[in-house]
């Protein structure tokens, strides 16, 4: 068997009986991923939760009339943006609002408009990015939401011009509060999903916002983008994702890089994944840098100070 997605007609077709399916899913061989729906064990593996979501999309996709559209999180997949811990068990797909809706355990289909928000992806009627935004801002909690949404901006930053008009269109529909919120916070500079739900720690906690991604020029000329920086107030932010900086001339280029940027009398703070579940140690860290640039600050204005009075010359 190729990776692929088989639906019990296909698996009778290339001669498996359902006594042999039953045998093979109970071996491990199969895993059925929907009603009616398998893969192989080694290819469920392979693809992983998100992999697996986008075959049963390609399958459902190939069979919707022209009316109709993936949509929300599987439009979010189809269009290849980070779906951090959203859920993959529907295909989700919406058509025309006097058509009828259904909601199983692997299939929802939606009812509205679609007021020409629809592209084709690989061969597949999707809604648009900026729908598919709108969408899960709806459906789905903030985090996973903004994660979609900073992930569609980094794709397609001109996405955000349609963001206006599409949310005024679902006025009165169910979430869209909550998605006209999640609209006024993405941010496509946001390189990871880690940085996206750094930055909706940040706004929760009420620190002031960091300018993102960007250039510090060090002494010696070299120039060294950083994820976050509040620049009024000197302090640099990291997030260290998984994997980073885990080979020995890695961390030493991180080093020397870390030194660089001390070096112009900058606070460096970072975290990592496991700190972003316990924000408050990252805040705590954040208030602490404050308050050593506030000392170092006034330490320098008193200095200023003295060495004005005390002129030998005068």
């Amino acid at each position: 068997m190729t990776r692929q997605v088989w639906t019990r007609a296909m698996l009778a077709e290339a001669g498996i009986s359902d006594r042999a399916v039953r045998t093979r899913l109970r071996h491990g061989e199969l895993v059925r991923i929907a009603r009616g729906t398998y893969m192989t064990r080694e290819d469920v593996e392979a693809l992983g939760p998100v992999g697996v979501h986008l075959a049963r999309a390609r399958l459902v996709g190939s069979h919707l009339d022209a009316d109709e559209a993936l949509s929300h999180v599987t439009a979010a997949v189809v269009h290849g943006l980070d779906v951090w811990d959203a859920p993959l068990g529907r295909i989700h797909v919406t058509r025309p609002p006097l058509r009828s809706c259904r909601v199983s355990d692997d299939l929802h289909i939606h009812t509205s408009d679609l007021d020409g928000d629809v592209v084709e992806v690989d061969g597949l009627r999707v809604t648009s990015l900026a729908r598919t935004v709108v969408d899960v801002a709806r459906t789905l909690s903030r985090p996973r939401a903004l994660v979609i949404g900073d992930s569609a901006l980094r794709a397609d930053p001109t996405a955000r011009l349609e963001l206006p008009r599409i949310l005024t269109a679902c006025r009165g529909r169910t979430g869209i509060v909550a998605a006209e919120s999640v609209a006024r916070l993405i941010d496509g500079r946001s390189e990871s999903v880690g940085e996206s739900l750094s930055r909706l720690h940040m706004i929760e906690a009420g620190l002031p916002m960091p300018d993102l991604q960007q250039e510090i020029v060090v002494r010696d000329g070299r120039c060294y983008r950083v994820d976050f920086l509040w620049r009024e107030l000197g302090i640099v932010g990291e997030f260290d994702g998984a994997g980073k900086y885990t080979e020995r001339h890695h961390l030493l280029a991180e080093k020397e890089r870390e030194d660089a940027l001390r070096d112009l009398g900058l606070e460096m703070i970072r975290w990592n994944w496991a700190e972003l579940s316990r924000f408050h140690v990252v805040v705590d860290r954040f208030e602490r840098a404050r308050r050593r640039q506030q000392a170092r600050r006034a330490a320098q204005e008193r200095e200023t100070v003295i060495g004005a009075r005390y002129n030998p010359l005068r």
